[in-house]
């Protein structure tokens, strides 16, 4: 049975309103350490003490998941105060928490607004444990532009880009709920970090390097780029820059094999046809077996799941260290399409095995909770152009 918190509340530790009580102070997560450096002198803090200040923040916000400047006790009790002042450690504001009959958690979160006339906005997370790993899925825009007519996401238009604070939030708050603090050496809960939920994260590159820095820094949050996989849907000139620049793994949301049924499927493809990806792909920077691009594939019964796409799919991957998910489709209200029989699915993926490539069939999790791949969305109202550029 799957449960539903309607949490309405914001981490803990955090004030009462995401907007009002903040908007005086500046949110210290999210910043590079430069920038943290940056803050910290323009508070007044001597330029020859910034760097060691922003070690010691560093330690308390990623490593300790601490949310209250009292709380931080490297520095002294004068410092901590006048930081207070100025900045907020806090989390934006949890509004309901679903936990799965399986296990998988999805956490609705509220965030802040620059318009007191617009609903404040909202994204989904979701945590997914295994028995080898728990991989936590976060959102990089509220919305989407891309119109993918198989997923969820896509019926819902961009509100905005989100912040490297709100990227990296999503991963603290999901740490607190599974009281994950200290950042422990073994045994996490949280092993890998997969950038697959709402939005399209090369449509907001900046923001999500710098979320993906902090998130793999050896002296906080501490996950290798080698378990951060960065998805898109095949936003092309990007694609040499998430090797070169960021340095995490690299997914595309395929889907299918030819461009008309890609068209139909992934409306980006009109811009970026399939051999324009796929020759992104092969050009893609320390690509090697050891460093497989994955090719994301959901199964649509009667659209992309014959003998003839499987084979296809083979031929056109071919010379490209790679990886295939294959990923039953998950329905949601008002679907156009239908899940692939599984026995066509077991034949796809046979033929793709056969071929040499690794093509695991992924096991539906939180279909309950409409936490599955394909189904986030929240309720958040699309702003005007002119007010998304102000957030």
């Amino acid at each position: 049975m799957s449960v539903t918190l309607d949490i309405s509340h914001k981490a803990e530790g955090a004030g009462d309103s995401p907007a009002a009580n903040e908007a005086a102070r500046t949110g210290l997560i999210g910043l590079p350490r430069p920038k943290l450096q940056e803050a910290l002198e323009a508070a007044g803090i001597p330029a020859n003490q910034t760097r060691m200040r922003a070690g010691q923040l560093w330690t308390a916000l990623y490593h300790q998941g601490l949310t209250d400047f009292a709380d931080i006790t490297t520095l002294s009790k004068a410092l901590r105060d006048e930081l207070a002042k100025r900045f907020t450690l806090e989390r934006p504001e949890i509004v309901t928490e679903q936990i799965s009959t399986d296990g998988t958690r999805k956490w609705l979160i509220r965030l802040a607004s620059s318009d007191p006339r617009a609903p404040a906005p909202e994204v989904e997370a979701v945590y997914i444990p295994e028995p080898d790993r728990g991989t936590l899925c976060i959102s990089s825009q509220v919305g989407c532009t891309l119109n993918c007519t198989f997923c969820h996401t896509g019926t819902q238009k961009l509100v905005r880009n989100l912040t490297a604070e709100e990227i990296v939030a999503q991963i603290l708050i999901a740490r607190d709920a599974l009281g994950e603090w200290p950042t422990p050496k073994e045994g996490r809960k949280i092993t890998n970090i997969v950038l697959m939920g709402m939005g399209e994260p090369l449509y907001n590159f900046d923001n999500v390097k710098d979320a993906i820095d902090i998130l793999s820094d050896g002296e906080g949050l501490s996950i290798s780029k080698r378990r951060i996989t960065l998805s898109t849907s095949g936003v092309v000139p990007m694609i040499e820059k998430v090797g070169s620049d960021i340095g995490c793994m690299l997914a595309i949301s395929l889907h299918a094999v030819n461009d008309p049924t890609r068209d139909m499927l992934v409306p980006l493809n009109k811009k970026y046809p399939i051999a324009e990806l796929l020759d992104a792909c092969r050009n893609f920077p320390g690509l090697s077996n050891a460093r497989r691009i994955t090719f994301e594939y959901v199964m649509l019964k009667g659209v992309n799941d014959s003998k003839e796409d499987a084979k296809e799919l083979v031929r056109l991957l071919k010379g490209i260290p790679a990886k295939i998910n294959l990923i039953p489709f998950n329905a949601w209200p008002g679907a156009p399409y239908e899940c692939s029989d599984w026995e066509e699915i077991e034949t796809f993926a046979d033929i793709v095995n056969r071929a040499g490539y690794a093509s695991p069939i992924r096991t539906p999790r939180g279909r309950d909770i409409m936490a599955a791949c394909g189904q986030l969305k929240s309720e958040s109202e699309r702003l005007k152009a002119s007010l998304r550029a102000a957030q």
